[in-house]
């Protein structure tokens, strides 16, 4: 077998693993709908239709406020605890939208911290009245916005530190104030930036499964659920799963349209930083508010919330095997970013030396499976390989037993590959387009093999990046809740797992302490990376 064919093969059967959910969800939309789809067709699945994308219309209304507005203030001006905020902001990545709603929901149902928090300062009265209940579609939608508007954020931020203060000076010389500079310049210049951000969190948003179960919701995703869990429907819930994925495959070519045109490259010799405007007293204290409360509201209010559960209801200590769920997370998080930055190398590496548009268009065709929720992946994992078990076990007298896919580690390490292939593939490419061909051209001459040059040359280069692609898989992972829930092995608990189960219990005092844990790593895997992510040299 010559090279080039161990290259092309080795793309084409990362391409077929990564393609196997798309084509089940695919290939179900021309099978039998079952009588449950039927009925389920002309009664509960316009309101999934409805609540999915009432709830989409208004997270991204929040998010681009938020993202948008946040990152305005703290490229362009300069006041109390910017540089702070320039950091602090993306750790609202650090509590899933699902803790979010615990914490919602702890804080304003009856008798619950708010209700305290008045007894104490007002005392003894019945306070349940006059404390908003913050649940259903509005829960929902608060939830999910202050979890993921740090995506409009990072990359709005990212595309106004670029634009440089050229732009600012073409507002001044022709005469405009800093709102019309705002409108008619900066927004305009940076709105592929903000459209990738929007599509990213509409993705997010549309695959959402704990936050919308939690609240009690009916949307797609539930849907999706239910049919499988509830009514051994796995024929509906892949018919559910093609009408969303469809959506989601719009929003992915979105954002993948909305990247080509944002400029990310380092400026050239005519760009200037921006000098940050250093605002009077009453503007800078209404930025410094703005940013504490989407500050507070996004990270204090639910990790203090989580804290206060915790301390308060400590005989839940002994409910929760914490070593063991660290083990889990850390075996999980090790195994599968090992695998898919071992994977993105050799693919990115194939590419480089073979110079193939067949294998540029097969390794394109890789990165879908970002675009596939959890939920429906989860799904269709499990539909491809029962039916794979029994066509194999029935027509070739050889018994493949399904048990090696699903409810197993190997079948979730190949499920959370084909999900963040993209995002490991990316950062390596990324950072493998920086180094120049004539490079290995040199090492060539001086007598290095292909792999020496690989092994010596390349991997040093891509050290840093291969250390952040890491830490920013591990973060995803130890976040993911569908896939680990329906996958794992049984009694297999990770802290994302373990604090859902808890709080689908109505036990949430039992669910804090897990999700402390979750948002503690999650932080420290964020802090890790921020610097990266958003350091003005990248």
């Amino acid at each position: 077998m010559s090279k080039y064919n161990i290259w092309f093969f080795s793309s084409l059967t990362v391409a077929l693993i990564v393609a196997l959910p798309i084509l089940t969800v695919f290939s179900s939309f021309f099978l039998e709908t079952s009588n449950y789809f039927s009925v389920l067709k002309n009664t509960f699945l316009y309101d999934y239709i409805f609540n999915s994308f009432t709830i989409l219309f208004f997270v991204l209304i929040i998010t681009f406020f938020l993202g948008v507005t946040a990152a305005y203030f703290v490229s362009f001006y300069e006041f109390p605890l910017s540089n702070f905020f320039s950091w602090a902001l993306i750790l609202a990545f650090a509590v899933p939208s699902y803790i979010f709603a615990f914490s919602i929901i702890a804080f304003f149902e009856n008798y619950g911290t708010a209700f305290s928090i008045l007894t104490y300062l007002f005392g003894e009265n019945n306070y349940n009245p006059y404390i908003p209940k913050l649940d259903g579609i509005f829960g929902s939608v608060l939830s999910i916005s202050f979890s993921l508007f740090p995506y409009v954020y990072v990359l709005t931020r990212s595309s106004f530190f670029y634009q440089s203060n050229n732009y600012i000076e073409v507002g001044q010389n022709l005469g405009l104030s800093e709102k019309e500079t705002l409108f008619k310049i900066i927004l305009p210049s940076a709105r592929p930036a903000i459209i990738a951000g929007l599509a990213l969190v509409a993705m997010e948003t549309l695959s959402d499964f704990g936050t919308v179960a939690f609240f009690n919701v009916s949307t797609l995703t539930t849907g999706i659920y239910n049919s499988w869990l509830s009514f051994d429907d796995l024929n509906s819930a892949n018919q559910i799963s093609f009408i969303l994925l469809v959506f989601i495959l719009v929003l992915f070519s979105i954002e993948i349209y909305s990247r080509k045109e944002a400029k990310y490259h380092q400026p050239g010799r005519g760009f200037k930083p921006i000098q940050k405007i250093k605002l009077n007293t009453k503007r800078s204290l209404l930025a410094t508010a703005f940013c504490s409360i989407v500050f507070f509201i996004s990270f204090i209010f639910p990790v203090s919330q989580m804290i206060y559960w915790t301390f308060k209801f400590p005989k839940y200590f002994q409910d929760i095997d914490l070593l063991n769920i660290n083990l889990n997370t850390l075996y999980l998080v090790i195994l599968a970013s090992l695998i898919l930055v071992f994977v993105s190398l050799v693919i990115n590496y194939g590419n480089r030396i073979s110079k193939s548009k067949i294998l540029n268009y097969l390794t394109n065709f890789s990165i879908s499976g970002y675009a596939i929720p959890g939920i429906i992946l989860a799904v269709a994992f499990i539909t491809f390989f029962s039916t794979l078990s029994e066509v194999v076990s029935n027509n070739l007298n050889f018994k493949l037993t399904k048990d090696l896919f699903i409810g197993s580690i190997f079948g979730l390490i190949l499920a959370y590959f084909i999900r963040f292939f993209s995002l490991s593939f990316n950062g390596i490419k990324s950072s493998y387009e920086k180094i120049n061909n004539s490079i290995d051209e040199s090492a060539y001459l001086l007598g290095y093999t292909k792999v020496k040059t690989f092994s010596t040359i390349h991997i040093p280069h891509l050290k840093n990046n291969i250390i952040l692609i890491i830490v920013l898989i591990s973060l995803e992972i130890i976040k993911e809740l569908p896939i680990t829930m329906i996958l794992r092995p049984f009694n297999f608990e990770t802290f994302a797992t373990q604090a859902y189960v808890f709080a689908s219990q109505d036990l949430l005092e039992a669910a804090a302490l897990p999700s402390l844990f979750l948002i503690g790593w999650a932080t420290i895997f964020i802090l890790f990376a921020s610097r990266y992510i958003l350091s003005n040299k990248n």
